[in-house]
């Protein structure tokens, strides 16, 4: 698509711009950088290797900031002509506008029009003169690039009309870089150094010093893989806003020793162990497609004649370093550093290099700018080179070992070119002698004695047995009291500076909160002019505007227009014959919901309430009345949405990486599904972004680091799937439904295994079998969860510069409730308290809550609820409801540890009264105590309790009293004890009666008690009044009262 790749219009401007000033100037000046070149031809053929770009293609990245494979330049000063395939001219067709006109050539299948786009190349070439910069050692490949060379060769371009285009491209456009370019060369070099510094030489030391064997591909591979762990070079801090994204090698890091060197680095780490000897490492990072290297020498165990040798090697590279700045020859340089070795170790100069640098930048060599002895180019501010300093096969006249009789020393350091002297990009990784040198085999220091310890005596008695409580079950009684005193105290210190925090917030005068002062009457307009309305209103019919969204009436021979904002409902009811269509409109004081809250332009003013209409033709007035109501749904469903898409705000457009293949996950669904068949799809991490594509590979939802609010991964334990969740600060639009919540999930459990025929069925059975699936099965999931754990965390790396970091719900402190529709796990993370397993997600950000309350906490109910209200009040407060009375004091010990203050109630609350009454006058509401009604609430019913227990507390005194009252009524007490055992004696049912028995017993009692009942004249509700009423009241009316009671 298009919009992956976005370049730079201005900047390829201005570099083009740049680029063809320079050239006019050059003619002027005496062809001295362009050679007489008239027109440039450079081609690309296939894309380049990993980590190494040749001229063309490093001269695209200059202008485009891309690589674009089967492309051809030409330039000319007053042209660009570019033939490339139709996919790639879209992205470039957006540049055309600048100074310098640009012609796009489109490639297609079509053999002899791509013949007559080439030809037109080279008339282009031709019209613009004779001689045509090209390059010599053109190494581009392809059928593209074949078919190119080619045509040039059929045009018979004499070879004194061909110019190298090598130098001229280093002149004008690749040696010298800007402020930006040097910067990202300088990161490249810092992230180089502290990889080398920081891990290699850790690495180097340790596998030394424990005397392991490893070989010089297996070190190398080593070093290499540190490049996919962000958190390494996070910790290296290489500057502000480096992302590890964008790393990738220029040099593969290459290890060498025991006696064979390759000091250019051509050559790949051979299967040789690590030999501890001469050591040369020495790796190059490329960040943003700039490439820097550094490399060092180790020496352990040196002689002194290896001491000296390297001595002389280091005052030469600093020799080098120091002579090179704005206006120096390049050969001049080569030439100081080689007297410098004649003076000191003449016979040395073989085991020189013929050669100490060269520059680099976006390509990793630039050959046209060697630091050697016949190069005659001018070093200019701003160039970037690597200085390579080196000694080849020296001979060791006292070799320690059969592989260190010939050794080589070298020294590789980024540089860049300043007005009056050097910097040296890679100095984070040191170079002096001391650093170089180990010595693993000298003998150790003596290890400091350790101190005597002072002997303690040991107590006559444990003193950790001694206990505060006489009985064991007092003490966890004791500890919980402890705790929830704890916990009161901290709950009130939270509200009273919750209550601070709101008088300080919102002083005298503050404004309301709940919007309704910025209602304002909103004006409907028809029709501007008479000549507007419909010609079917001539007739004075009823007509139903749908473009205007209006309704035309008739009224006193003149159609009146009424905008369908006006318009409350409308209905028709036939009578007989005739039919009646009634219209109500809007007006003051029409109800007692929210609509009536409606601004209007003048309350006071007179309004029409409804009109009705009599006609014959039924059918007429059905279909008017049915175009008014699909009208107004219409409109009411228009502004839903548009209400709905307020807060989606549309994204900056997702920036894809350049320098590597972004990071993946594949077979993944992503919640909400979009539309069409349900098919995995992958994620792919970009420089700005993640990218998600679904498997009909036309459908892609981009997520951007600058949105994503809360990154979570929940792993698969005791759950179906695994999950990476995203929570947005703004929605997005998911095919036609707006989402804040963005998730990632694959499902944990394999069902395509074969449950027949399988090897091992053969020979295990039951149990066994049992147990090798599960075995298998938590494999399975583990490898799922650090799968999924490791991509959470790349993105958290991507997207660190955004604050973006990985949460991880803590399982164990959830609770089962019932945020929306079905009871589910709700758990709390380190920022939030979310529940990511069933849709409609929750995703509550703690440091956004205000308060919780809990509802419904009394004795004997088994759930409870919980209130969420958030510190913007304009905000609806959150429900979970439900919540088993278990997780009550689990709830409060989370809440309260992580400093929210809460506050609980026997009842359900009108919170939208609440929140009403908050936002009209929040001042009021917080000088009014604020938030302690509801801590109030609770105290009462608190106090409630204890004036309840203490009734129940009497002294001695009265206790003795009471027990002489007893014993003068111990008659009553005795006459009902005994009608209890008569009628519920154990005797009774021991002998276990049939339910027949007991039912005709049963109905023999009723009718026992009925006619009693008759006798006495009285209702049955008296007989319990009486027996409440009197309590020594005697016989069968006394004890039936008691029973009954």
């Amino acid at each position: 698509m298009a919009d992956e790749i976005v370049i730079d219009k201005q900047l390829f401007h201005e570099r083009l711009n740049n680029f063809v000033t320079k050239w006019k100037a050059d003619k002027r000046s005496g062809d001295s950088i362009f050679s007489g070149a008239t027109s440039i031809a450079t081609v690309v053929g296939k894309a380049s290797e990993p980590g190494s770009y040749l001229k063309p293609a490093a001269f695209q990245l200059w202008l485009l900031g891309y690589e674009f494979p089967a492309t051809l330049f030409v330039l000319t000063p007053d042209l660009v002509q570019i033939v490339t395939t139709k996919k790639k001219a879209a992205y470039l067709e957006p540049l055309k506008g600048g100074k310098v006109p640009i012609e796009i050539l489109v490639r297609g299948k079509d053999a002899d029009e791509n013949k007559k786009q080439f030809q037109s190349c080279l008339d282009t070439i031709k019209n613009a003169g004779k001689k045509v910069a090209v390059l010599k050692k053109d190494s581009a490949s392809g059928g593209f690039a074949d078919e190119w060379k080619a045509t040039l060769q059929a045009a018979d371009i004499k070879d004194e009309d061909q110019v190298d285009l090598a130098p001229i491209l280093s002149n004008a456009a690749l040696s010298v870089k800007d402020e930006k370019e040097l910067r990202v060369i300088r990161d490249a070099s810092r992230a180089s150094s502290a990889l080398m510094t920081s891990y290699f030489v850790e690495e180097m030391s340790d596998i030394l010093d424990s005397e392991k064997k490893i070989s010089h591909r297996a070190l190398s591979d080593k070093v290499a893989n540190k490049i996919d762990d962000p958190k390494f070079f996070q910790q290296q801090k290489v500057s502000k806003n480096f992302d590890t994204m964008q790393l990738d090698w220029c040099l593969q890091p290459t290890v060498q020793s025991g006696g064979s060197y390759d000091l250019k680095f051509t050559s790949e780490p051979d299967d040789n162990n690590l030999h501890a000897g001469v050591i040369i490492s020495a790796l190059g990072l490329r960040y943003q497609t700039y490439a820097a290297m550094v490399g060092r020498t180790y020496m352990v165990g040196p002689n002194k004649e290896q001491e000296s040798a390297y001595k002389l090697l280091l005052s030469i590279h600093e020799l080098i370093i120091k002579s090179i700045k704005d206006g120096v020859v390049a050969k001049d340089v080569y030439n100081k550093a080689l007297s410098h070795l004649k003076s000191k170790k003449g016979e040395w100069e073989k085991h020189f290099p013929k050669n100490v640098g060269y520059g680099i930048g976006t390509e990793n060599k630039d050959s046209a700018l060697l630091v050697s002895g016949k190069n005659t180019r001018v070093l200019k501010d701003g160039m970037t080179l690597v200085i390579s300093t080196g000694l080849q096969d020296l001979v060791n006249p006292k070799p320690q070992d059969k592989m260190s009789k010939t050794y080589s020393l070298v020294l590789v350091d980024t540089v860049r070119v300043g007005p009056t002297d050097c910097a040296v990009f890679t100095k984070d990784t040191p170079s002096d002698l001391d650093s170089v040198s180990f010595f693993f085999n000298d003998e150790e220091e003596e290890e400091t004695k350790p101190k005597p310890k002072t002997k303690r005596e040991r107590p006559a008695i444990a003193q950790t047995n001694i206990t505060k409580t006489r009985t064991r079950h007092e003490r966890p009684t004791n500890q919980d009291a402890e705790k929830e005193a704890q916990r009161r105290e901290h709950q009130k210190e939270l509200h009273q500076k919750k209550q601070q925090l709101g008088l300080e917030t919102y002083g005298k005068g503050a404004k309301s909160l709940n919007g309704t002062e910025e209602k304002r009457f909103k004006r409907f307009e028809s029709y501007k002019r008479d000549n507007q309305l419909p010609a079917s209103v001539a007739n004075l019919g009823i007509v139903v505007d749908k473009k205007s969204l209006t309704v035309i009436l008739p009224i006193m021979g003149r159609p009146v227009p009424f905008h369908i904002h006006t318009i409350k409902n409308a209905s028709h009811t036939p009578e007989n014959d005739f039919t009646s269509l009634r219209i109500n409109f809007l007006s003051p004081g029409q109800g007692v919901g929210r609509k009536d809250d409606q601004p209007f332009e003048d309350p006071n003013a007179h309004f029409i309430r409804s009109l009705t209409f009599r006609s014959q033709d039924i059918d007429r007035i059905d279909n008017v009345t049915k175009d008014i109501q699909e009208l107004k749904k219409d409109v009411v469903r228009r502004e839903t949405e548009k209400k709905q898409l307020e807060d989606v705000v549309e994204q900056d457009k997702l920036i894809p990486l350049k320098s590597r293949k972004p990071f993946v996950l594949d077979l993944i669904f992503m919640r909400p599904a979009l539309d069409g068949k349900r098919i995995p799809g992958g994620i792919e991490i970009h420089q700005n972004g993640l990218r998600y594509s679904h498997g009909d590979g036309h459908t892609r939802i981009d997520i951007l680091f600058s949105n994503m609010k809360h990154l979570f991964f929940q792993p698969s334990q005791h759950e179906l799937i695994v999950i990476i969740h995203v929570h947005l600060k703004n929605p997005i639009m998911i095919g036609k439904k707006k989402a804040k919540d963005v998730q990632f999930v694959r499902e944990a459990t394999e069902m395509q295994f074969d449950e027949t025929g399988n090897r091992k069925r053969r020979h295990k059975f039951g149990d066994e079998e049992e147990f090798e699936q599960e075995q298998e099965e938590r494999r399975r999931r583990a490898a799922l969860d650090k799968e999924f754990k490791n991509f959470a965390e790349k993105i958290a790396d991507a997207g660190r510069n955004e604050n973006v970091s990985v949460d991880i719900p803590y399982r164990e402190l959830g609770f089962n409730g019932v945020p929306s529709r079905s009871s589910v796990l709700v758990q709390p993370t380190t920022d939030c308290l979310v529940q990511l397993t069933e849709p409609p997600f929750t995703c509550i950000t703690l440091s956004e809550i205000e308060i919780v309350h809990l509802e419904r906490v009394q004795f004997g109910l088994r759930n409870f609820d919980l209130v969420v209200v958030f510190k913007d009040y304009k905000v609806t407060p959150v429900h979970i409801n439900t919540i088993p009375v278990e997780s009550l004091d689990p709830v409060k010990d989370w809440l309260d540890s992580v400093d929210i203050p809460f506050s609980e109630g026997p009842l359900n609350l009108n919170w939208a009264m609440i929140m009403k009454t908050v936002t009209q006058d929040p001042h009021q509401f917080f000088a009014d105590g604020g938030w302690s009604f509801l801590n109030a609430e609770s105290d009462d019913e608190g106090g409630d309790d204890e004036q309840e227990e203490s009734a129940f507390e009497v002294s001695e005194s009265e206790l003795a009293a009471s027990d002489e009252s007893s014993e003068d009524e111990s008659d009553f007490d005795e006459n009902a004890s005994e009608e209890m055992s008569d009628e519920g004696s154990e005797d009774e049912f021991s002998e276990g009666e049939d339910w027949d028995e007991l039912e005709k017993k049963a109905a023999r009692k009723d009718r026992e008690t009925a006619m009693e009942e008759e006798d006495e004249g009285r209702k049955p509700s008296k007989v319990v009044k009486s027996g409440k009423s009197s309590g020594k009241s005697s016989g069968g009316g006394g004890g039936g009262s008691k029973r009954k009671r």
